[in-house]
């Protein structure tokens, strides 16, 4: 459809079919209405009319697994229904030029689709980087002009650079390959663009929840052919909502904190001749702890020993969904914050002492919940967010305290987007 064609469709009643599984809340179809035709006004001013394809992407919510995929770990994911969304259209020169709202506009030539040192940490660095990676394992790749618009914000925990590559990915895959490119190889090349291209070390995690969609738990044991299964759960059926809530703390400077946990679980594993600690059977770490810590010192001794716990911590929150047993999966959650905590390690940073943003919002969520229901750190940590899940009866009580503390808006309450990356027809 062009332009124009779009516009109607997304004025009529047809299109709230066309996004429903993207959108999950129906009080939000209305505004999500707008959205698209404004993104479609955007692209018409910058590119004009003619034939568009329209293009999502989720946010997602680590939901078990904190800091566990970078050593080949287990993690429970879902993906949310926030999205960043493109108006596209294929050109014929190789040339992909992406304009995303409220940033300048960013023009990338496939002839090279080798990194480029002068891009690393930018989107340019992600668009080439996307393409460049799908193109080493086979599939056709070439040049588009996209609008995008979000409503994954960033720094937010919900991985709005993920949500993006993923974006990209599942643009080239419709584009150029008929949308045959699996959810798995599109988060797969997503992590390339990220480590090789962008520059940030990072896991599997963000990138696949994203691109697979719905909950799913994940083993990493083998990061070629990375395990996904689907989970049957419905948060809203145990009568507890998810919240996210942004505690609006800094993300600059942060980088070396978030470094530092995966190259300290590494050192241990190194000890061991292996590369990453799912390579380590727990037992003979355990047996050399003396010496590992005073090889390596603490940090590094209960960073790994938050990963294997972690990692079991996975299993029981699967299978207490999976047996209804929605008590059980509330007792890990909150473990999982309390290891996160303790050894872990990941909720401020060490090196700005005064900002303890996380561990606030815990304490409130404590205060609120009482015993009731669960919080955590989420995601990478050091600032950021938080996640809770709160029973349908302390909702707003929650939403307000939180709102209190960070800001009008600071609480997200947020649903299990049952797809990924999706091509919208």
């Amino acid at each position: 459809m062009t332009v124009m064609e779009w516009k109607e469709t997304v004025r009529s009643s047809a299109f709230f079919d066309k996004i429903r599984p993207l959108v999950v809340d129906e009080t939000k179809l209305e505004a999500q209405r707008s959205r698209y035709l404004h993104a479609l006004d955007e692209f018409e001013k910058l590119f004009g009319d003619g034939p568009v394809e329209l293009f999502s992407a989720p946010g997602r919510s680590e939901v078990g697994g904190n800091h566990t995929d970078h050593q080949n770990g287990k993690v429970l994911a879902c993906s949310l229904n926030l999205d960043v969304i493109a108006v596209a259209r294929k050109r014929d020169d190789g040339v992909i030029s992406v304009q995303s709202e409220g940033y300048p506009l960013d023009t990338v030539d496939l002839a090279q689709l080798e990194p480029v040192a002068e891009e690393e940490g930018s989107s340019k660095a992600l668009l080439r980087g996307v393409a460049g990676a799908l193109a080493d394992a086979g599939y056709e790749v070439g040049g588009f002009d996209a609008f995008t618009t979000s409503e994954v914000l960033q720094g937010s925990g919900m991985s709005s650079s993920a949500a993006y590559e993923v974006l990209l990915g599942t643009i080239l895959s419709g584009l150029y390959n008929n949308d045959t490119i699996s959810p798995v190889e599109v988060a797969k090349a997503s992590q390339v663009a990220e480590n090789k291209y962008f520059g940030k070390p990072s896991g599997l995690l963000d990138q696949m929840a994203c691109s697979v969609g719905n909950l799913v738990t994940i083993d990493f044991a083998d990061p070629a052919d990375p395990k996904v299964r689907q989970i049957d759960a419905d948060f809203g059926a145990f009568g507890h909502s998810l919240c996210i809530t942004d505690t609006k703390g800094s993300h600059a400077d942060l980088t070396p904190d978030y470094a530092a946990v995966p190259a300290e679980m590494k050192q241990i594993a190194a000890h061991f001749g292996k590369t990453v600690l799912q390579e380590v059977p727990e037992a003979e770490f355990l047996s050399k702890l003396p010496e590992l810590r005073e090889l390596y010192g603490d940090r590094p001794v209960l960073r790994a020993i938050h990963w294997y716990e972690e990692n079991k911590r996975v299993e029981t929150e699967v299978a207490a969904l999976e047996s209804k047993d929605f008590d059980a999966f509330l007792k890990a959650v909150n473990a999982s914050g309390d290891s996160s905590y303790k050894y872990l390690q990941n909720v401020y940073s060490p090196r700005h002492l005064e900002a303890q943003a996380i561990p606030v919002a815990l304490a409130v969520s404590d205060l609120v919940l009482k015993d009731r229901g669960a919080s955590r750190v989420h995601g990478g940590g050091f600032a950021g967010t938080i996640q809770a899940f709160v029973p349908d009866d302390l909702v707003e009580d929650y939403r307000k305290a939180m709102d209190g503390l960070f800001g009008e808006g600071a609480c997200h309450i947020l649903f299990v987007r049952p797809v990924g990356g999706y091509h919208i027809r």
